[in-house]
Formats: structure tokens, C-alpha cells, sequence
């Protein structure tokens, strides 16, 4: 049985930031950090991470530096600023708010209505 899962509209940014939080990546380790900590559910396209990781450097959420990958190769590593550890703080709270209220709708049977 397949595990994947399709992404909601936004959540990307909110993945993406998760993963550079927990340590700094290169684009494709970023990748390979959110198939690893959602356990193969999301697979990430490449051509949508890296607009989405130029648009979050832009926004000033992230900052980057050149360095060399694990196979030796030039790469841009990536890291949180603080302005983006308050930005996956809130969005965080947002997420679990939203998806404590659809539990709690989704779980409602009819003798609680």
C-alpha cells in the first residue's frame, strides 16, 4: 500500500522550515530530511523545493552559504534566521489548532449532535 500523501496548498513552506530547523541542509538533503522525518509519506519534487527554498531566503526566513556536500559537490546550505524560527513557531500553533478542529468535527458521531 502506497504511503504517500499529497500536500495541502502551503504546507510545503511549513515543511521545508521544519527540516532546515533541525539542523542546516542543502537543497537536496532538505529533500531527503522531509521523506525521512514524515517517514516516506511526502515526496518532494525538486522543481517545486528549490523556487520554494529561493522564495523563503528571499522572504528572509531562511539564509544560506556555499559549502561542499557529503559527495564533495559545491551546494548552498540552508538555515533558519530568527525571523524564520518565529514564522514556523506561529505556523506550527496555526497547523495544530486547524487540525485539532477537524479531528474534533471529523470524529463527532451523531448521538453527539
Amino acid at each position: 500500500m502506497d504511503k504517500s500523501a499529497d500536500l495541502l496548498p502551503g504546507t510545503l513552506d511549513l515543511l521545508i522550515l521544519k527540516a532546515v530547523s533541525l539542523g542546516p541542509r542543502h537543497g537536496y538533503g532538505v529533500l531527503l530530511r522531509i521523506e525521512q522525518i514524515s517517514g516516506g509519506s511526502f515526496h518532494i519534487e525538486q522543481g517545486a523545493l528549490y523556487p520554494a527554498l529561493f522564495r523563503l531566503e528571499h522572504q528572509g526566513l531562511l539564509k544560506s552559504e556555499w559549502g561542499t556536500s557529503d559527495n564533495n559537490r559545491r551546494a548552498k546550505f540552508y538555515q533558519l534566521t530568527a525571523t524564520g524560527r518565529k514564522r514556523l513557531r506561529v505556523e506550527t500553533e496555526s497547523w495544530n489548532r486547524l487540525t485539532a478542529a477537524m479531528a474534533s468535527v471529523l470524529n463527532t458521531s451523531r448521538e453527539e449532535v
